[in-house]
């Protein structure tokens, strides 16, 4: 995978940038202006994010599959280590599909229904292959989800939830929480 240079990245005009940020050249980058990404990111080839009036936050220690997209008019967070594997789609907004307004981006905004609405993947969360996850939904500290689910709804701390729509199915482990505290500690002075 090549990778923009730190040069080329710092020219690019993120609203953030930390150290050690890895963003392929293939990557599709808008509303870069909105974009924050922390320390320890990395961005993998034919993902695109754009961002919107609300913007893109990235934590540290956050990967992001190839192929994946992360969409829309409201804010989309994805917390300190969490992870998208490839195909993950995240909108942060959605057309109305009821029929009583027209869709689509070529069409005037004061004929659509769209509604935008935050998207929060918190601390340590997994999110599965070819996951879609919609607008106005919050996956708690360590949620993981299955590959393939719809996440359409909340998902509490520690869940592992699939499906379509995504359910709980169990819970997770929290010694994560224990492992990244060694790796913290490796990088204290």
């Amino acid at each position: 995978m090549a990778l923009h240079s730190r040069a080329v990245l710092e020219g690019m005009g993120f609203a953030g940038l930390g150290n050690n940020v890895q963003v392929s050249t293939l990557a599709s980058l808008h509303g870069i202006e909105r974009i924050a990404l922390g320390d320890h990111t990395r961005i993998d080839d034919f993902c695109v994010l754009s961002a919107g009036q609300g913007g893109i936050s990235i934590g540290q220690h956050v990967h992001v599959a190839v192929h994946c997209s992360l969409i829309g008019g409201g804010r989309i967070t994805l917390g300190d280590f969490s992870g998208l594997a490839s195909r993950v789609a995240i909108y942060s907004s959605n057309d109305d599909y009821s029929g009583e307004f027209m869709t689509n981006p070529t069409v005037p905004t004061e004929f659509t229904g769209v509604v935008h609405a935050p998207v929060h993947v918190g601390r340590h969360v997994i999110v599965g292959s070819g996951s879609v996850i919609l607008p106005d939904v919050d996956l708690e500290e360590g949620v993981a989800i299955g590959a393939l689910s719809l996440v359409n709804r909340n998902c509490l701390a520690f869940g592992i939830y699939a499906g379509r729509p995504a359910r709980r199915l169990g819970d997770r482990s929290r010694q994560l929480l224990e492992v990244e505290q060694r790796l913290l500690a490796t990088r204290r002075p």
